[in-house]
């Protein structure tokens, strides 16, 4: 019940505008993880950018299981397997960014797509979370039940050899 799991991967892309771009970053976010996306849409209006309330601006993946954790660790390697402890929060989730997707194996550069970053955010989680998902009986999760900063940290650094700076 103590053992940390990855719970989720979330590969998302902001493109910043709908149309030609952002099909071009959802063919680039299928290929890569091979699933489908679903798009983004902005929650307010801003007019110094000129963006819309419901305008599309990017697209997302979440990861589940073995998928999941074989994206990390090929994102891990993109990045070196160095994270900074700026990157985790209180709850041991951690983001991180991957400047090109060229960086991806099988993935060449094209110049009719462009280069396009994204984000990878990781929730990680013990067993037993389940007591504050279900809908009788709901409970809080105890303190020593919950993963935190360092529990995190001592994760990363034993399963997957990464360096917190």
């Amino acid at each position: 019940m103590r053992d940390i799991y990855i719970d989720k991967v979330v590969v998302h892309m902001g493109v910043g505008e709908a149309g030609e771009k952002l099909v071009k970053a959802e063919n680039i976010l299928k290929t890569i993880t091979k699933q489908t996306s679903i798009r983004t849409i902005a929650k307010m209006t801003q007019p110094a950018f000129s963006i819309r309330k419901g305008q599309p601006l990017g697209c997302k993946v979440t990861l589940r299981g073995k998928p999941a954790r074989d994206f990390f660790e090929t994102s891990l390697k993109i990045v070196e397997n160095t994270l900074f402890e700026s990157q985790l929060d209180k709850s041991g989730n951690f983001s991180f960014g991957i400047e090109e997707h060229t960086d991806f194996p099988g993935m060449s550069y094209d110049p009719q797509i462009g280069i396009y970053g994204m984000d990878v955010n990781v929730v990680l989680e013990r067993k037993g979370i389940r007591i504050t998902r279900r809908r009788m009986a709901q409970k809080k999760l105890p303190a020593k039940q919950r993963v935190n900063k360092t529990d995190a940290i001592t994760f990363l650094k034993e399963k997957y050899q990464v360096e917190v700076r």
